[in-house]
């Protein structure tokens, strides 16, 4: 497994769903950086669940606990170990239908590629519970990125069908948090939320889209050719599970347009160059313009849902079918938000030190 991501800025994610910990490991953290336990647990409340998101749900504490790197309140320069632990773990489930892969999970592919060894409960390194560790990180890395004034947020812009308008930054700061969703139009969240407990109700699920923008970036981060913005960060958001579509700016709207429409005239602004549209998204030639990046996210239905679904017996080698009993969400959308956040934070906070703009001791 390749368990690492970044060349400065370096995080180690270990532990599996139904393990006795999900952890991170960040290395290359500067010293002297004022961080607690309470600020990460921030963001990892971010993470939890609404109960009317979720059919029968796992109910985890999820309480951060630093092991390594924070001395008095700031980072000392050394590896910081960061675990939740796992407490209301529930395996019956996942042993009694052990063989019989489910559709849309990794379980076939863990099997094939592990010979059967990898730890089949809950999904275990495949689930979307390894995420904790990202938001721990992605923490620490946001209040890094707040030291040269960049701000990352993100936002739940569709569920299922139903869109959200267009909001503008001040509107998302304000407004996203308010509801489950982290949706920034209320009306459509409210609209949301009806959708996912009618899919609920029919043993289904739904996908949906988030948008993530970094305002205050300077220009000229990225490292052309293989390790672009843009690059770096698709990888880092593919790492996220139920990911399966990621775009910048126009995205795949700009196979629609001519150039003209597409392009973003320059103009000056405050003794600065900026473009007076943001097709690009902030990222031209792989390397950051100076406008906010935009970016948006791609997340499958969850894949886990009661309705009947057709399988395969891997060790009988039969056909069957089969019903997940275990806990699942009908939409995941809302949780993978902050983790959005955290995976944009984590890339953009590598590329910033590669770029040197951050010194290795804070004071």
């Amino acid at each position: 497994m390749s368990n690492s991501l970044g060349k400065l800025f370096t995080i180690t994610s270990f532990g599996e769903s139904h393990g006795r910990v999900v952890g991170i490991v960040v290395d290359g953290c500067p010293a002297g950086l004022a961080i607690t336990e309470e600020d990460i647990q921030r963001e990892l409340d971010r993470r939890k669940p609404g109960e009317e998101l979720v059919t029968t749900a796992r109910k985890e504490a999820d309480r951060a606990e630093v092991l390594s790197g924070v001395f008095e309140g700031r980072t000392t320069g050394a590896p910081i170990c960061m675990v939740v632990w796992n407490r209301d773990v529930d395996s019956s489930d996942y042993q009694r239908t052990r063989f019989l892969v489910r559709p849309g999970h990794a379980d076939y592919t863990a099997y094939i590629k592990y010979g059967g060894f990898n730890d089949f409960r809950g999904g275990g390194r495949f689930s979307g519970r390894i995420t904790a560790g990202f938001v721990m990180a992605g923490a620490i890395a946001g209040k890094i990125l707040n030291i040269i004034g960049v701000e990352v947020m993100a936002h739940t812009v569709a569920v299922g069908d139903i869109a959200a308008r267009p909001a503008e930054v001040d509107q998302i700061r304000r407004k996203a948090g308010l509801n489950r969703l982290h949706c920034a139009d209320s009306e459509a969240a409210g609209e949301m939320m009806k959708a996912i407990e009618r899919a609920r109700q029919q043993g289904d699920s739904l996908g949906g889209i988030i948008e993530g923008i970094a305002i205050g970036l300077p220009a000229g981060l990225g490292e052309p050719t293989f390790d672009t913005l843009d690059g770096e960060l698709a990888r880092a958001l593919f790492a996220i599970p139920a990911v399966k579509g990621v775009e910048f700016g126009s995205g795949f709207q700009a196979a629609k347009k001519r150039g003209s429409q597409n392009n973003d005239p320059f103009t000056i602004e405050d003794g600065g160059i900026v473009t007076t549209s943001n097709n690009a998204g902030g990222v031209l030639g792989g390397i950051s313009s100076g406008m906010p990046l935009v970016v948006r996210v791609a997340v499958k239905p969850t894949a886990s849902i009661a309705s009947s679904q057709q399988t395969v017996d891997i060790k009988e080698m039969k056909g069957a079918s089969l019903e997940v009993a275990g806990r699942h969400y009908a939409c995941i959308v809302p949780r993978a938000v902050v983790v959005v956040e955290s995976m944009m934070a984590i890339t953009l906070c590598d590329l910033v030190l590669r770029a040197g703009l951050l010194p290795r001791v804070i004071k």
